[in-house]
């Protein structure tokens, strides 16, 4: 017989001694086997220093979350992303010890078809997203000790559409219409958003003292937050803090806004003196394209509008992730990689400037064309 390894009656017993502590665990099984494999895995863990006391994990999963999250230095945002994420798992309940990646590749199905609740599928991003949060909660647990493998590992998420078939760009006639179509008092914000590449909560957040006409520069300071009724100003997205170079025609824009008149410091507030709300703006926004009788365009599209202008005239990486406010330029590169010409079209381009040098110069010179 094995060691570590006696019948008791129709049950295997496995027993082994941790040298650190000199506890010693046991577990019943039915099976010899069962017993001779459970406790040749637990001694290659201590052999490996991956052991986990097999005491611990004898917690739900939603239960070590709240206890966890209660310590982590998160926005009010994280948190209820973090928090919808754990609460929207379908092993909630279950005890972390008894997680497997079959429980966990069960939720990531579940959120690709409809339910009662939720008449569409979860978007794929949507569902990464989630998933994100999750995996951060079991590496947390994994860390505490509270597990010993991380049962995320290799599941496989739904495919994301490429960025270059999934991000919508819309053409500068279509911004014409929109701005045409704005209300007055919203055509300013519509402005930033295209001209400036503002988000909603950085552009609602914007006092008049952040305009430096003069020097022709707007000073992204704050973004605003609503939670539940509450209104949160604080630092821009990833501390983006920056200043964005603008042209003369957004000052001017600008300017016949504050010529409107200003009740508070906060540019676009109108009842209170607070930011506008994002419900108040997405009105707004879905109203002004009901009459520029456009479809199918975000507010947030208009950040990417300005991006790819910024690209097609031919600035670099650093300086798009300057004036988007982006924290890397990875980030950058990452979201608009595809706006970038090619190796290919740059070659392409150089050997036209070529042809065009010695087979222009040719044609004017035959046409007495030399000025």
């Amino acid at each position: 017989m094995a060691e570590g390894i006696s019948r008791r009656g129709d049950a295997w017993r496995a027993r082994y001694r941790n040298p650190e502590t000199g506890r010693q665990h046991e577990r019943s099984f039915a099976n010899q086997v069962d017993a001779v494999r459970w406790r040749r895995q637990q001694l290659d863990a201590l052999d490996r220093g991956r052991w986990v006391n097999p005491e611990a994990g004898k917690v739900s999963f939603l239960a070590y979350f709240e206890a966890w999250g209660r310590d982590q230095l998160w926005t009010d945002g994280t948190r209820q992303a973090m928090a919808l994420a754990a609460k929207s798992t379908t092993f909630a309940e279950l005890d972390l010890r008894l997680i497997r990646p079959g429980h966990v590749e069960a939720w990531v199905k579940s959120m690709t078809v409809p339910t009662r609740t939720r008449k569409r599928p979860l978007a794929p991003g949507t569902i990464k997203t989630r998933f994100v949060n999750v995996r951060t909660v079991f590496r947390a647990a994994v860390r505490d000790g509270m597990i010993a493998v991380d049962p995320t590992t290799q599941v496989r998420l739904p495919r994301l559409r490429r960025r270059a078939a999934a991000m919508e760009i819309p053409t500068p006639e279509v911004v014409r219409s929109i701005l045409e179509a704005a209300d007055p008092r919203f055509r300013a914000f519509v402005a930033l958003c295209a001209f400036a590449g503002l988000r909603l909560g950085e552009a609602a957040a914007l006092q008049l003292g952040d305009v430096d006409f003069l020097r022709r520069q707007v000073h992204v300071r704050r973004q605003v937050q609503r939670g539940e009724g509450d209104v949160d100003i604080r630092l821009p997205k990833y501390n983006s803090e920056r200043t964005v170079h603008v042209p003369d025609a957004l000052l001017q824009v600008l300017s016949e806004h504050v010529a409107l008149g200003l009740p508070y410091d906060w540019l676009f507030a109108e009842v209170e003196d607070v930011p506008p709300h994002q419900n108040t703006i997405g009105y707004r926004w879905r109203t002004t394209l009901a009459r520029a009788g456009v479809e199918g365009v975000r507010l947030h599209d208009l950040r990417h509008f300005y991006a790819s202008g910024l690209i097609a005239s031919g600035c670099d990486v650093v300086a798009v992730q300057r004036a988007l406010g982006h924290a890397k330029s990875t980030t950058t590169l990452t979201t608009y990689a595809h706006l970038w010409p090619t190796a290919e079209d740059r070659v392409r381009d150089a050997a036209a400037l070529l042809f065009d040098e010695v087979v222009g110069s040719g044609a004017r010179a035959a046409t007495g064309d030399v000025g």
